[in-house]
């Protein structure tokens, strides 16, 4: 079982949604980066659950506590462990999906494969190992940062509700008022709304999420197996509820010419950039300085209070099934988070292999 992503800037995830602790050690981070404990919870705070009614009810506090890596408050050089404890497990709502794969879950697969599955929550497989996720993408946020590079991910689509573009500094400033952190204000409300709709209804609803990410240098990633759009959409995938990716117009380049698509190049203030960023910021794999920007289409939740169809694989016979427990009615509004930590770590990863960071001290 594969848990570790990146090449330079590694991370390795471990933990299951009703175990003792789930968490993240982070490998390869350069030496004398100014980091805290503060610094992590600030995002793992992004996706921490029960914090307003478009997120399951379940209470965790999701403290991390830094075990190792860090020394008189920069980095050391050594392996950042990251860890945070369960409290809040209700594990007996799951005893009933021990030989009962849920619908559109991993249960079956994980069953079939392994043959010994900690189904408590979708253990390994739940949603909760990418707090993982966020403990790397936090650390790696502080390394762009000495770049000046940024970056924000934020809902676009619930339903077929649809919010208008904003600029970067808008979606910064507009995703923190509303739970669903989405930049268009009218249509966050429309989205809350339809999200309560279908939570009433015991069903869930989903969406799509775009992460922007401004101020990469020109030159990350390799043309051919090392290509920056291709990590990007590997560690996107990578996400449990994802089941799409596009980079720039995405799907939409089937439709289009290239006259219409094609990011002709121009020189402002000395500076080349192209007139649009269709491409969403990388070319030929590589990136053109223009910001990058993905988006991940992100499945209802499937976890919901309807009567649905599974089988008793020890009985070999069909069942009935109503799942329990506390879910999400709308994965979207936590997975921005994880989205802008995965993104981060790619692009901390590139930087460091393409010699933008130093891969051992930040002070040379």
């Amino acid at each position: 079982m594969s848990n570790s992503i990146g090449e330079k800037f590694q991370i390795t995830t471990f933990g299951s949604s009703h175990g003792v602790a789930v968490g993240a050690v982070v490998d390869g981070c350069p030496a004398n980066l100014e980091l805290s404990s503060e610094d992590i919870q600030k995002e793992l705070d992004k996706r921490k659950p029960g914090t307003s009614s478009v997120t399951t009810p379940r209470k965790e506090d999701d403290e991390v506590q830094i075990l190792s890596g860090i020394f008189e408050g920069k980095t050391d050089g050594t392996p950042i462990c990251g860890v945070i404890f369960n409290k809040n497990q209700k594990s007996k709502d799951y005893s009933m999906f021990k030989n009962t794969p849920r619908p559109s879950h991993g249960d079956y697969g994980w069953m079939m494969k392994y043959g010994h599955y900690d189904y408590n929550g979708g253990g390994r497989g739940s949603g909760r190992v990418t707090i993982g996720h966020v403990i790397g993408g936090a650390i790696a946020k502080k390394l762009l940062k000495i770049h000046n590079i940024e970056i924000v991910s934020h809902v676009t689509q619930i339903g077929d509700i649809k919010a208008s573009k904003q600029d970067f500094n808008t979606i910064k400033d507009n995703i923190e008022r509303n739970p669903v952190r989405c930049a268009d204000l009218k249509a966050a409300g429309e989205m809350e709304e339809l999200i309560l709709a279908k939570k009433h209804e015991g069903d869930s609803i989903g969406g799509v999420v775009e992460t922007v990410a401004v101020g990469v240098p020109v030159g990350l990633g390799d043309p051919v197996f090392g290509r920056l759009d291709g990590d990007l959409a590997r560690i996107l995938m990578n996400i449990g509820a994802v089941k799409g990716v596009e980079i720039g117009l995405g799907f939409d380049v089937a439709t289009r010419c290239g006259s219409e698509i094609n990011d002709e190049y121009q020189i402002t203030g000395n500076k080349i950039t192209t007139r649009t960023n269709n491409s969403g910021g990388i070319i030929g794999g590589m990136s053109n300085a223009m910001n990058i920007v993905s988006r991940i289409a992100v499945k209802p939740t499937p976890s919901i209070s309807r009567c649905q169809d599974s089988v008793d694989l020890e009985k070999m016979e069909n069942k009935k099934i109503e799942i329990r427990g506390r879910h999400d009615p709308c994965i979207c509004p936590r997975v921005t988070v994880v989205a802008e930590s995965s993104t981060a770590i790619v692009l901390a990863d590139h930087m460091i292999r393409s010699g933008f960071i130093h891969p051992n001290n930040l002070e040379k």
